[in-house]
């Protein structure tokens, strides 16, 4: 059995099952993108729930293991060398995954390196521009009396809409027939953007109907559905 107690992260949030991953996330569109992997893969795992709204992110024992203080981080008791390896970052945690599983990443090597394009399209701009939308449309931001953030966080959506959109156009997924860890990474996100942001009229995402084909056949599979409430309040 691994050893994760030089982890300082066990302390605040102990292994009851110290032999599998260990997620410390919220059901964020940052956090599902990991629980989604993980329910896909079928890798074993146990999910820590990190209440971001009561800080726990920022406590020393997380900060420990993600400097940065953002859900979603994890630890493999089974990492490279069979050593423990923590790891945070959405993005590097689903390469990390899809490696380990050998599932969702594209062994072509072309094929490969345009999956983890979008990966990063997500995490450069799809991520960034949703996530404002979301803070002046729903949150604090909304009581500014200046509208112009918003207004330019919402222009800049609906134009990564139209990118994602072409892209889907004559595609089932967004590298075609294979599902993989660039749609994992943002169904997540377009998902959360007209539901709990509340932004579907805001953004005028009916227009993009490519777009929306392709979630609403994400919501269809089970590991998504799943995914989408790991780990929740």
């Amino acid at each position: 059995m691994s050893d994760l107690s030089v982890f300082p992260i066990e302390r605040r949030w102990p292994a009851q099952h110290p032999d599998r991953i260990q997620l410390y996330s919220l059901n964020t569109p940052n956090g599902v993108k990991v629980s989604i992997m993980l329910e896909e893969t079928g890798l074993s795992y146990e999910a820590h729930l990190v209440d971001i709204g009561n800080d726990e992110s920022h406590l020393p024992e997380f900060v420990a293991l993600n400097p940065n203080g953002k859900i979603p981080a994890i630890i493999d008791p089974h990492g490279p060398g069979g050593k423990p390896l923590g790891l945070f970052e959405s993005g590097a945690i689903l390469m990390y995954l899809a490696e380990k599983s050998g599932q969702f990443l594209p062994a072509d090597m072309a094929q490969r390196w345009e999956t983890i394009q979008w990966v990063f399209f997500q995490m450069a701009s799809i991520g960034p521009m949703f996530g404002q939308v979301g803070f002046f449309h729903k949150y604090a931001g909304r009581e500014y009396e200046d509208k112009r953030p918003l207004a330019r966080y919402v222009n800049e959506s609906k134009r990564l809409l139209g990118v994602l959109d072409e892209r889907l156009a004559g595609r089932t997924w967004i590298m075609g027939d294979e599902y993989t860890i660039a749609d994992i990474a943002t169904l997540g996100w377009v998902n959360n953007l007209i539901t709990w942001y509340d932004a579907r009229e805001l953004v005028e995402y009916d227009r993009f109907k490519h777009v929306d084909a392709w979630l609403q056949r994400g919501l269809a599979r089970p590991a998504v559905q799943r995914g989408l409430k790991i780990p929740s309040r």
